[in-house]
């Protein structure tokens, strides 16, 4: 199934959120293309296909939550949430801010998240590991322990790199290469 399922989500990555031609990234960087995730995690079957991906990645762990550093992460975490609790593994989301709540709790991070929690950061596309450092900075510091990171596409720009350097587990389902960008 896990073959499958990574052969159909390469499909829908190069159909639906490919697009070439200079853009600007989060990192700061320029590129000859953009891989826009959210055309695939917001895709009913794209969802459907990275959050059994994903729960294959970390079953058999000890995770206590899931997520990461809204907008990107967000249909991720709350597929995967969905999906592992229909196969007897459930996984509670949280979503990480730009910017703490301003009003209410003022709360940084949403969702059940508690202190001593294993929990797995994810993103779509990652290039430096700039947005996925930012959400592991702020469940750290809520007393969480990272155990593993998990991107969909790695740009291969030195993300894989600085999350070794820091001591940070990272596995991506896809890079640039399997996208045929190289």
């Amino acid at each position: 199934m896990l073959k499958q399922a990574k052969s159909r989500l390469l499909e829908l990555l190069k159909d639906k959120a490919l697009k070439k031609g200079e853009v600007g990234l989060s990192s700061g960087r320029k590129s000859n293309y953009y891989i826009d995730g959210k055309l695939v995690t917001l895709d009913p079957e794209g969802a459907y296909l990275v959050a059994k991906i994903i729960i294959e990645l970390i079953r058999g762990e000890q995770i206590d939550g899931i997520g990461g550093l809204t907008i990107g992460a967000d249909p991720i975490v709350s597929a995967t949430a969905a999906v592992s609790y229909a196969e007897s593994f459930p996984i509670p989301a949280f979503i990480v801010r730009n910017g703490p709540k301003k009003h209410g709790m003022m709360k940084f991070i949403e969702g059940p998240i508690k202190k001593n929690s294993n929990v797995v950061i994810v993103d779509d596309v990652v290039t430096t590991g700039g947005s996925i450092f930012k959400a592991i900075e702020e469940v750290e510091k809520e007393g969480c322990k990272v155990v593993k990171v998990i991107a969909i596409v790695d740009r291969l720009e030195g993300a894989k790199e600085r999350f070794a350097e820091k001591g940070y587990a990272f596995v991506s389902i896809f890079t640039k290469e399997d996208l045929e960008l190289f």
